[in-house]
């Protein structure tokens, strides 16, 4: 057996490294540790993680949309307004509206359209609706929220098709807050429009339903007397949202969902120094960074082309940036960007590429 004095001794010199190490620690100038930055547009580190679901439910609310119940173990909370983007077999990753119920700790709801390629489709949807059966495992990532419900006395609610999907919690959520609320519920027709039962039935008189087939276009011209402790929320095609925005009174802004990609023009065109390859191109006013670099370097990475997902991010050694995405934070922001969306706010960038 150890004598006594050994382990005096043994468990005095343990003492004594200890102390040394926490002197150590406190003298480092990283201690204590900075907090993670915030994000920029609602995106929380937990937004980044990868987590595997399983359809459990497929339906089809409405004529060309599916609905998918996708259920997983310790699923994050969310909000209404939250999406999380949905990793699809093929690697193309996409983003939908969580229209379930926050409540229900362990399943996410999404729903899509399909979109065809002659209007503008761009694959995923189609995969969603070809691929994605009950049984299927996938992978998600977030949820995000950039387009929070707000606390407010009254709310009123424009949505336009599929637009409703973030909408549908926020009825929900401003029904059982008692608040004071109304929808106008606009699509090409009843059998189109997604969730329309269940919104007729949860808000009554408060709902007005315009189907394009029956009664034309939504009549907006309400919104500019909208009292201004109401909150307008508003999601669907980006000409309902541009006339909703037209239409509030001065000074006045909707709070609005888009999904379609950012706006990659505007301005003239610029030069993109690719550092590591030697090259030099031009981006064109009317290109993405992300189309001139591919026609250099084929093989780079991207996805949605929307600033979401993250994907074509790449570093910035030179140049201003014109940050156009929904995801970066603000230190992410100073030397690099996402090449999909954003631009340069002068006439050259040189990337670490």
């Amino acid at each position: 057996m150890p004598r006594p004095i050994t382990l005096a001794l043994v468990a005095g010199a343990a003492l004594l490294a200890k102390r040394a190490v926490r002197r150590r620690i406190n003298a480092a100038p990283l201690w204590p540790l900075p907090a993670l930055d915030e994000p920029t547009s609602g995106r929380g580190r937990l937004a980044t993680v990868t987590r595997k679901v399983l359809v459990t439910g497929r339906t089809t609310p409405a004529e060309g949309v599916v609905q998918l119940r996708l259920e997983g173990t310790g699923l994050p909370a969310w909000q209404p307004g939250a999406h999380v983007d949905l990793v699809l077999p093929s690697g193309l990753v996409r983003q939908y509206s969580l229209c379930g119920d926050p409540a229900d700790p362990d399943t996410y709801t999404v729903a899509t359209r399909l979109i065809e390629e002659a209007r503008g489709g761009r694959g995923g949807s189609r995969e969603v609706h070809e691929q994605l059966h009950e049984g299927t495992e996938i992978e998600i990532r977030g949820p995000r929220n950039r387009f929070p419900l707000v606390d407010a006395p009254a709310y009123v609610f424009v949505a336009g098709g599929i637009g409703i999907t973030p909408l549908l919690p926020m009825l929900r959520a401003a029904d059982r807050a008692g608040a004071d609320w109304r929808l106008l519920y606009g699509g090409r027709s009843r059998a189109t429009m997604p969730y329309l039962d269940e919104i007729e039935k949860l808000g009554g008189d408060r709902v007005t339903v315009v189907a394009e087939d029956e009664s034309g276009l939504v009549e907006l011209g309400f919104l500019s007397g909208v009292p201004e402790e109401t909150a307008v929320y508003c999601c669907g095609p980006d000409g309902l949202m541009d006339a909703v925005a037209a239409a509030m009174p001065e000074g006045r802004s909707p709070y609005l969902e888009r999904f379609s990609p950012a706006a990659t023009a505007g301005g003239g065109p610029f030069e993109v120094e690719l550092r590591r390859s030697g090259r030099t191109l031009t981006v064109a006013a009317d290109q993405s960074v992300l189309a001139a670099v591919r026609a250099e370097v084929p093989g780079v990475s991207y996805s949605c082309e929307q600033g979401f997902c993250g994907t074509c991010q790449q570093r910035v050694l030179e140049g201003e940036i014109d940050h156009r995405d929904e995801l970066l934070t603000d230190a992410e922001r100073t030397d690099s960007m996402l090449i999909c969306v954003s631009r340069c706010a002068g006439e050259r960038l040189v990337l670490d590429l």
